[in-house]
Parts: C-alpha cells; sequence; structure tokens
C-alpha cells in the first residue's frame, strides 16, 4: 500500500497540494539582474521576491516587510533581482523611517527603558540591544540573569530529560 507522502513525493506535490515553488527561468532575468544585494547589512536573495527576502534582515519579519513594501510602492511580489536602484533607495529609506511611518503595535521595540519611546530595531541593533538587556538583567542579579549567565533555560522549561548537551548516555545493548 502506497502512503500519502509517498504519492505525493511520486507526484511532485508537496504536502500542501501545490507543486512547490516554480522554477525561473534564467534566460529571461537580464543582464542587470542581481541575485544578491545588500540592504540594511544583510544579503538579500533575489531570486525570491522582495516582501519574502526582506525577512533575511534581522528584525523583520513577513509583517513588516509587507508593510515596507507597501509604504515604499513597491509590489512585494516582485522579483529581488529585478528592483531598480531607485527602489532599492526607497526600501532602505522606508526601514530607517519605519518606526515614524508606522503605529507602535508594529514597532520590536516599544516603550524602551532608557528613553521611553517606541523603537522598530533593524539588523545589528537587535542583537546589541538583546546583550545590553541581558548584561542589565545579571547586572541587577535577577533570576533571568543568572540564569542567562549559567548557559541554563530561562523561562521554565524542563531541565531533567529536554535540552541537553555534551556526551550522551544511552542504554547499552547486551552483548
Amino acid at each position: 500500500m502506497v502512503s500519502r507522502g509517498d504519492a505525493h513525493r511520486a507526484t511532485g506535490n508537496s504536502e500542501h497540494g501545490g507543486t512547490g515553488m516554480a522554477k525561473i527561468d534564467e534566460s529571461k532575468l537580464g543582464d542587470d539582474f542581481s541575485y544578491i544585494f545588500r540592504i540594511a547589512e544583510s544579503d538579500i536573495d533575489g531570486l525570491s521576491p522582495i516582501s519574502i527576502g526582506l525577512t533575511s534582515i534581522k528584525g523583520i519579519g513577513l509583517r513588516t516587510s509587507q508593510q515596507i513594501c507597501r509604504l515604499s510602492g513597491i509590489d512585494g511580489k516582485k522579483l529581488g533581482g529585478l528592483l531598480t536602484a531607485e527602489e532599492k533607495d526607497s526600501l532602505r529609506s522606508t526601514i530607517d523611517d519605519y518606526a515614524t511611518i508606522s503605529p507602535w503595535w508594529l514597532m520590536n521595540r516599544q516603550r524602551d527603558l532608557e528613553s521611553n519611546e517606541d523603537a522598530h530595531l533593524v539588523s545589528l541593533e537587535v542583537k546589541l540591544t538583546r546583550d545590553d538587556d541581558i548584561a542589565r538583567l545579571a547586572g541587577m542579579k535577577t533570576y533571568r540573569g543568572m540564569r542567562h549567565r549559567s548557559g541554563h533555560k530561562v523561562r521554565g522549561q524542563r531541565l531533567r530529560a529536554n535540552g541537553r548537551s555534551g556526551a550522551t548516555l544511552g542504554v547499552q545493548k547486551k552483548k
């Protein structure tokens, strides 16, 4: 008997009913097509739609990337490699001004502890701010800060059975 998964793999259909992502004919792309370009210190794939490609930037998810495309006036389904220089500049400026344009509930850093303002952190700012927050918690010697420092689970997950690291101890088979 053939299982459902085997039938899908044999016919080429994915689990969700489609045939997966369509192959792009590279002969139709043109000479000015850029396979990879940089925005906000991140490499963006030119073969993917720009709304999907922007999600490779740290701090930008799918909803935020769709909002950025809408605000900059660019079709989110357009391939990233087909963007003109003006459209790329428009995307860069929209990402920089995103915190002032969008409502507060779309920000990823609401009511910052130091400035008490809403901000949207992108690329390296996300990592630096996260490290600062962890250092602040550890400096106050909070429980979460100490768990971060010692490398343990922070949010109350189970420790005894899951998340083990190091050498594995298993049951040996009898000889």
